[in-house]
């Protein structure tokens, strides 16, 4: 058969290579989107929370009010940043709350030593709690869910034991302390530029460092981890570790806003702190996310929140309610997203 000639029933030449590419890009277009949505969808929605306050607030523009925002939610972030590292590796982290409270407790009681000392004790011994989370799960081989409740439970009777239920006292003379909740920068509070630095030095650590890389691949497969010879134990202390250095520094910078170390302070902050991570985009399986992510889902929250409270007409149980729905609404969207490249 000549290369002119067509067969019946057979389509021609000319027809294929025209309608195969078209429709390939009509059917890729959603997958695109769906990319697109799993890997910044949490940056969309910030965008568009932003701009829907841009529009019906006139007050949330402010610069002042913008300031609040990343301020009032900077401690918050702190212990995101660390949980971060934690679900990354396929664990969870219940004690930040509790260790959040026994750092501030520490810093203020030790106030009068000077701001150095302070800092240093407080978030000191948030680490050395935290430590003591990471040896009970890498080395006895305990559940995280399991070692992190205990934890939370015992730091935060501990702490309430010692101050008797009260607050403890910045010293005032300590200004060094003070300025870390308190301070400016130029036009920016302490507490914010605290915030920025630790996630600027956190996405680097992921990105750029093999510590990084050695707590995605726990996330992925512990097991494969182990077998390729990665130090899993040492990977798994140093998350739990940071996160509990983390939650320290937020417990401290807490305290200097406050004047006092509060052993109530971070009641509930774990659970926050675990939707900001999930929200931004980092899986709860672990090995997917990143600090960046969790940026954008502190915001996010943040924002959201502050719309709340300009809206006036809601209250708080169903703000609570509220933020239930979405948190929920994100998990799901989540999994599908996660499980549709997977039936393709």
């Amino acid at each position: 058969m000549s290369r002119g000639t067509l067969t019946p029933g057979v389509t021609g030449p000319t027809s294929t290579p025209a309608e195969a590419p078209a429709t390939g890009g009509r059917r890729a277009l959603p997958a695109r989107a769906a990319t697109l949505l799993q890997r910044q969808g949490a940056l969309v929605a910030l965008i568009a929370v932003c701009i829907f306050g841009f529009a019906r607030y006139a007050s949330f523009a402010t610069p002042e009010n913008l300031l609040n925002v990343v301020r009032q939610n900077s401690m918050l972030g702190l212990v995101a940043l660390g949980m971060t590292f934690v679900i990354l590796t396929g664990g969870i982290d219940l004690s930040v709350g509790a260790l959040l409270a026994v750092a501030g407790v520490v810093a203020a009681r030790l106030s009068g030593s000077g701001a150095v000392a302070a800092v240093a004790a407080g978030v000191g011994a948030a680490t050395l709690l935290g430590f003591i989370n990471g040896v009970l799960i890498a080395r006895v081989r305990l559940q995280p869910f399991i070692v992190t409740l205990a934890m939370m439970i015992a730091a935060r009777g501990a702490v309430l034991a010692a101050t008797g239920e009260e607050s403890v006292r910045i010293d005032r003379a300590t200004t060094g302390l003070t300025w870390l909740g308190r301070g400016e920068i130029g036009p920016i509070p302490v507490p914010i530029l605290l915030f920025l630095l630790a996630y600027a030095l956190g996405w680097v650590v992921l990105r750029y460092t093999g510590f990084g890389r050695y707590v995605y691949a726990v996330g992925d497969s512990e097991d494969a981890a182990r077998l390729l010879g990665l130090k899993v134990d040492r990977v798994l202390i140093g998350t739990y570790a940071l996160s509990g250095a983390l939650a320290g520094l937020a417990g401290v910078v807490l305290a200097a806003r406050l004047g006092a170390g509060q052993p109530v302070a971070g009641t509930g902050w774990e659970l926050d702190a675990i939707a900001a991570v999930v929200v931004g985009g980092t899986l709860l399986t672990g090995g997917l996310g990143g600090a960046g992510a969790t940026l954008v889902g502190v915001l996010l929250l943040g924002v959201i929140f502050n719309l709340f409270n300009l809206e006036g007409t809601i209250t708080p149980w169903w703000q609570w309610i509220l933020r239930g729905a979405f948190l929920l609404g994100v998990v799901v969207v989540q999994g599908r997203l996660q499980r549709g490249p997977e039936r393709e």
